[in-house]
């Protein structure tokens, strides 16, 4: 098909090569002919007309051929095509008559021939090719007649050039345009009228016939793209999307650009600007290990760090089938990079001392957590050996072998913290932040909140929900989480990985929180169902260990800007280290013993502010 393809595409500027230069001669007969107004020419005449011909021939051959004529399509001729043909022409008609008269001595031809021939030749060049377009746009209108009728969203430079391709395929069938400028209203673009504004959108689908809306506007704020939706769905139609500004690589815009409307456009989360060098400098060339690397943030760490030429990249988790997957995903897409996968426990200390003794990694992504609130409250010493016995293991063994950095990946409910979970990850950024003081290791903690998508996370529990046909299962009316999507949250990781000199909480800018309640409804909506009318809302009330709102950092953290809008520090408390190891001997003792009240009340004495049960 491919070879199909590149030969009739040479066939195709072969026979317009053809059609050009037979418009040479033409045009220079047609010129003699109106010179001598419309008479025939006499023998003189005619020899001139044969000798300019073969001097013009070869000429524009070799002009058509240098200006690029033949780069474009006749099917989408356009300006730039016809600023080339006047290139063209214009220095024929400076070399024509040069050539004849120094070369070849012609000089019995008529000076008015010599003017009228090259306008005759732009007019016979440029006149084929849009006749040819507009001879195919009509036949491409009657056979679209039967396409989706397709209204567009936002006139702007998107929606001009979506235009255009739509123009161009016989399953759309584009009626007309919607845009919330005043100055567009009742203007045409390729001659498809501005009907409209956003809020017309219900009516115009009603009125017109439409089948499909598409959201043409690469930079909508959440509020366009939510008030989009809502049209649509009250009026029943399909709805697909351009993606989002930061998607978009070049200024094409197409048909196979469109997608559905996802979760991420609705929550409107800005693009992440990276300091990309930065980031670079300490990862490249480097061994890298990511603990928990077959989880929803360390797979992603995986992909990203590969992206940015390590020397090796070393995968450590417990999971052997997601370590499987995300093994066969790096293979696939980095083959020249070196990967070492390793099945093992960050608990397990025998197996984490031979990973840094046989691989010795300068750049370590601690990942591997448990982080299921409700799990974890009835599971509360397997939380305590995993967070923070296996953090502990993972940065002692780190500071053993003079590893150069080590980002410990946390959570916002580290802060003042209600549950199990919360608690666990808070006495580990305590181990990190007070080892820093006394290692050669940069220990840097980032902390955020919810992850889209994440395993465990409720987007995915509201999808199967949906797909159930209901209800969907909130436990509070009021209750709000803050979101980021998993690529955006482990860039600012390995941005926070390049700034941090030892002992930072880095804080990830996180928006505004979310009431779980709308994210219930505007998932709802885009399965195109109407909440509470299709799907039920049910709210069940909250569960053990869980807060109505979530924290990024301790009144007392005093929280400080950096050079990344998007990172906050918090200042870290420092407590005595010998107290601090001591405790976490108990705490570990206790954890083996599986002796839960003893076990909350040493997390209690390490993180003051835990309150045990707190529903707030």
């Amino acid at each position: 098909m491919f070879k199909k393809n590149v030969n009739q595409f040479l066939l195709n500027r072969w026979v317009a090569s053809l059609h050009d230069l037979i418009c040479v001669p033409v045009a220079i007969f047609m010129a003699f002919y109106f010179r001598f107004n419309l008479h025939g020419l006499s023998e003189v005449y005619i020899r001139s007309f044969v000798n300019i011909s073969l001097v013009s021939l070869p000429i524009y051959s070799f002009l058509f051929w240098y200006f690029g004529l033949y780069r474009g399509i006749w099917r989408f001729a356009s300006l730039p095509d016809l600023f080339r043909i006047v290139k063209a022409v214009s220095l024929g008609f400076l070399a024509v008559p040069l050539v004849s008269v120094v070369l070849f001595k012609i000089t019995d031809v008529p000076r008015t021939v010599i003017v009228l021939f090259p306008l005759l030749l732009v007019f016979f060049l440029i006149g084929s090719r849009l006749g040819y377009r507009l001879l195919k746009d009509r036949r491409l209108r009657l056979r679209r007649e039967e396409g989706v009728r397709t209204l567009v969203v936002g006139a702007g430079k998107a929606g001009e050039l979506l235009l255009r391709d739509l123009l161009t395929r016989q399953e759309f069938q584009p009626i007309a345009f919607v845009d919330d400028d005043v100055k567009k209203q009742g203007l045409e673009v390729h001659g498809i009228r501005v009907c409209g504004h956003l809020s017309d959108i219900t009516t115009l689908v009603g009125t017109l016939e439409i089948g499909l809306v598409l959201l043409a506007i690469p930079s909508a704020r959440k509020e366009i793209v939510n008030h989009v939706i809502s049209e649509c769905i009250a009026a029943g139609v399909e709805f697909k999307t351009l993606p989002s500004i930061h998607e978009e690589s070049g200024n094409s815009v197409d048909v196979g650009q469109l997608r559905p409307i996802t979760l991420d456009d609705l929550l409107g989360r800005e693009s992440v600007d990276l300091d990309q060098h930065g980031i670079a400098s300490y990862l490249q060339g480097q061994t890298v290990l990511v603990s928990g690397s077959g989880g929803s943030i360390g797979s992603e760490l995986c992909r990203q760090v590969a992206a940015l030429d390590p020397k090796r990249l070393v995968l450590f988790e417990h999971g052997e089938y997601n370590l499987y997957a995300i093994d066969h995903e790096l293979r696939r897409d980095f083959p020249a990079l070196e990967i070492i996968t390793v099945l093992g426990d960050v608990k397990n200390r025998e197996r984490v001392d031979w990973v840094f003794r046989k691989f010795r990694p300068q750049v370590i992504f601690h990942a591997a957590a448990y982080k299921h609130v409700p799990m974890l409250e009835i599971n509360p010493a397997e939380g305590v050996r995993n967070n923070v016995m296996g953090t502990r293991l993972m940065a002692e063994v780190a500071d053993q072998y003079d590893v150069e950095c080590f980002v410990m990946v946390s959570t916002d409910k580290a802060v003042n913290p209600a549950n199990v979970m919360g608690c666990t990850k808070r006495i580990a950024e305590i181990f990190c932040q007070n080892l820093a003081r006394k290692s050669k290791t940069r220990f840097i903690t980032t902390r955020f909140g919810n992850v889209l998508g994440s395993t465990g996370s409720v987007v995915p529990l509201f999808e199967k929900q949906i797909q159930q046909g209901g209800p969907v299962t909130v436990t509070h009316r009021d209750i709000t989480r803050f979101f980021m999507t998993i690529p955006e949250a482990v860039s600012l990781i390995l941005q926070a990985g390049s700034m941090g000199k030892g002992g930072e909480i880095y804080v990830l800018e996180m928006g505004e929180p979310i009431l779980i309640r709308e994210l219930a409804e505007q998932m709802i909506r885009l399965s195109g169902l109407v909440p509470e009318k299709d799907i039920k809302i049910v709210y069940t009330g909250l569960r053990p260990g869980e807060k109505l709102y979530e924290e990024l950092f301790h009144k007392s953290e005093n929280l400080q800007g950096t050079a990344h809008f998007k990172l906050q520090l918090a200042e870290s408390r420092p407590v005595e280290w010998h107290w601090l190891m001591q405790e976490l001997d108990k705490l570990e003792l206790t954890a083996g013993r599986r002796d839960v009240d003893e076990l909350l009340q040493h997390m209690q004495k390490i993180v003051p502010e835990y309150v045990r049960g707190t529903k707030g």
